[in-house]
């Protein structure tokens, strides 16, 4: 109850930011003390959060990459960010997250560029009402928002580490998780289930990917910390925002209850912000494998911060990733 309120009065953490607050506003104090030649990757930037993080982070002086599904619409969008940030490079490149080639495709495209990688931004995600599969036949909602994220990661996080070493400048990755999260229940978080799509929920498929997402955070920052490498990873919940993905679950709210909703609803700049703030921010230097809400750490649910359910989970992953790219390979 006490959260509600402070989220609804916008009453500002530990962090000094709060629910109203926005990406430009979070990132002000980093325009002059951030590094110059910084380089982000942000997935799913042609639209809503991922384009607001986008803008604002060229707007900070970082050069920006953005991985997109739609080409044309990212040239929209690098269209505004030139605009308003001249000096600064956006580099456009192709990625279908469902796909595990498309992952790869990417990769290479984008380690070809020889450029730095400080801020990996695994934002793009997908929500079906029905049932879809991808090019390998697996759950899209699953192969869309984790796994294409998962292989992302692990493609491009020795390019991270080696940048972290280089430059003396530590390496961010950041999963866009959800609050929603925390629908899911121990006995619905079946790997294989998810896969097929079994008794398949659009909502339930979609909190599920946002779990995966957490727990990904939870097993890599522990690797990371054993390897005593100079990245973090952390997972946000951006807050309920006016996007496509509200748009989408039409049908799971009614018109009425969608209006008084939608007055609770943050702003994209708003939901824009806790990502910009982890991703940039000094308060935020050394912080990993945590879970941030409004720019202020939180707590995510207890399944969520399973250690043994965040391994389990790499090691599925793992095993189908290898198994998948070794078939493709013949």
């Amino acid at each position: 109850m006490k959260a509600t309120l402070r989220y609804l009065a916008g009453i500002a953490g530990p962090s000094g930011f709060g629910s109203n607050s926005t990406a430009e506003q979070v990132t002000e104090d980093c325009s002059s003390c951030l590094p110059s030649n910084l380089t982000a990757l942000i997935t799913g930037a042609t639209s809503g959060i991922g384009a607001e993080t986008a803008r604002v982070l060229a707007k900070r002086g970082v050069r920006v990459v953005i991985g997109a599904r739609d080409l044309r619409k990212a040239r929209e969008v690098r269209e505004k960010i030139q605009k308003e940030s001249p000096n600064v490079e956006v580099i456009l490149l192709e990625i279908d997250l469902s796909s595990f080639a498309s992952v790869q495709r990417f990769c290479s495209e984008f380690l070809a560029l020889e450029l730095p990688l400080n801020i990996l931004i695994n934002n793009a995600g997908t929500y079906s009402q029905n049932l879809e599969f991808s090019e390998v036949k697996i759950e899209m909602t699953f192969a869309t928002n984790y796994l294409g994220h998962f292989l992302l990661t692990k493609m491009l996080l020795e390019k991270m580490i080696d940048t972290a070493k280089k430059t003396g400048i530590q390496g961010r990755i950041i999963n866009v998780s959800s609050v929603i999260h925390s629908w899911v229940k121990r006995t619905d978080f079946c790997f294989k289930n998810m896969l097929s799509g079994e008794n398949y929920n659009g909502t339930r498929a979609y909190a599920q990917s946002k779990l995966a997402k957490i727990l990904h955070v939870k097993e890599m920052a522990r690797q990371l910390k054993a390897r005593n490498a100079r990245v973090t990873i952390n997972a946000v919940h951006p807050g309920i925002v006016k996007t496509g993905i509200i748009r989408a679950h039409k049908g799971l709210i009614t018109d009425s209850l969608f209006f008084i909703a939608s007055k609770l609803l943050k702003s994209v700049s708003q939901g824009a912000s806790t990502t910009c703030y982890v991703a940039l921010s000094r308060q935020t230097e050394g912080v990993s494998g945590k879970y941030f809400i409004d720019c202020n750490e939180n707590n995510c649910s207890s399944l969520a911060n399973d250690e043994s359910e965040a391994k389990k989970l790499w090691n599925d992953t793992h095993a189908l990733l290898h198994k998948r790219l070794r078939q493709a390979a013949h």
